[in-house]
C-alpha cells in the first residue's frame, strides 16, 4: 500500500509539474505575441524606411536607426530577409513551453523574456511557484533513480561484492550513463541540428545543466535554419531530467 501510494503521489507530482508548465507556456503565448508582432511590424518598416532613404540620412537619424535596430535584437526581434519570416513567432508554443522550463529551472538564457506588463507580473507569480514546484520535482525523480542504485548495489552485493566497492561502482556507473545520455549523446544532435561544432555542443550541454546559462548559445535561434516542430520542446524535456540526474550525483 505504501509503496503503490509513493508511485501515485509521484506520478500526480509529475502530472502536476508538466500541467504548470503548459499552463504557463499557453499563457506567455497569449500575453506576448500579440506585442511581438507589433514589434516586428516596426522593425520592418524601420528596415524599409531606411532602405529607401538611408543616402540621405543624416549623423543623428543613423545613429537612431542604430539604437532602434540594437533594441529590437535585444527584445527578439531579427529584422533579416524577407516580410515572411516576420511571421514567425519567438512565442509560439514549442518556444513558450521552452522558457516557462528555463524560468523554473533558473537557468535563464536571457535571450526570450517577457515584455508587456501583463507576461512581467504573470512571470514573477510563475517563478515564485514553480521553482520550488521545480525542485520538488527534481527531488522525487532523484529518489526514482537512487532506488536504481540501491537495486544495482543489492545485486552487486549478493554477488559477494564489498560495500565501499559497491558505492564507487554505483557512483562511477551513473556519473558515466549521465554523461554519455545527458551530456555526449544531446551534443551530436545540437551539432547536427543546430551546426556547431562539438566542442561547442558539450558547452551548450554543460552551461545548461549547470544552470548557469550565459545566452551565448541557444537552440532553436537561427534564423537561416529549419527546425522541426517541438524541437525546443524537446530540449526542455532533456533539461528537466538532465537536471534530476545532477540532482542525483549530488545525493550520491
Amino acid at each position: 500500500k505504501a509503496m503503490c501510494s509513493g508511485k501515485l503521489q509521484t506520478a500526480l507530482l509529475v502530472a502536476g509539474y508538466f500541467v504548470y508548465l503548459l499552463v504557463g507556456a499557453a499563457v506567455f503565448q497569449a500575453l506576448e505575441r500579440t506585442a511581438e508582432k507589433q514589434e516586428k511590424m516596426a522593425a520592418a518598416q524601420m528596415k524599409e524606411a531606411f532602405l529607401q532613404n538611408f543616402t540621405q540620412l543624416t549623423v543623428a537619424e543613423m545613429e537612431q536607426f542604430m539604437k532602434n535596430l540594437t533594441e529590437a535584437i535585444q527584445n527578439g526581434v531579427y529584422p533579416v530577409g524577407n516580410e515572411s519570416q516576420f511571421e514567425e513567432s519567438n512565442w509560439d508554443f514549442s518556444n513558450s513551453f521552452f522558457f516557462a522550463g528555463t524560468v523554473v529551472s533558473t537557468i535563464g538564457y536571457g535571450t526570450l523574456h517577457p515584455k508587456t506588463a501583463g507576461g512581467q507580473i504573470f512571470c514573477v507569480f510563475f517563478a515564485l511557484f514553480g521553482i520550488p514546484l521545480n525542485i520538488v520535482f527534481l527531488h522525487h525523480v532523484g529518489k526514482m533513480l537512487s532506488l536504481l542504485c540501491k537495486k544495482l548495489g543489492k545485486f552487486l552485493y549478493q554477488k559477494g561484492m564489498r560495500k565501499k566497492k559497491i558505492k564507487c561502482l554505483t557512483l562511477l556507473f551513473f556519473l558515466a550513463t549521465g554523461i554519455l545520455v545527458f551530456l555526449c549523446l544531446p551534443s551530436i544532435f545540437f551539432q547536427i541540428t543546430e551546426g556547431w561544432s562539438y566542442s561547442e555542443g558539450i558547452y551548450f550541454a554543460f552551461i545548461t545543466l549547470s544552470t548557469i546559462g550565459f545566452g551565448d548559445y541557444v537552440v532553436g535561434k537561427q534564423s537561416d535554419r529549419k527546425y522541426f516542430s517541438y524541437y525546443r520542446v524537446l530540449v526542455a524535456i532533456w533539461i528537466l531530467f538532465g537536471l534530476a540526474w545532477i540532482a542525483l550525483l549530488f545525493n550520491l
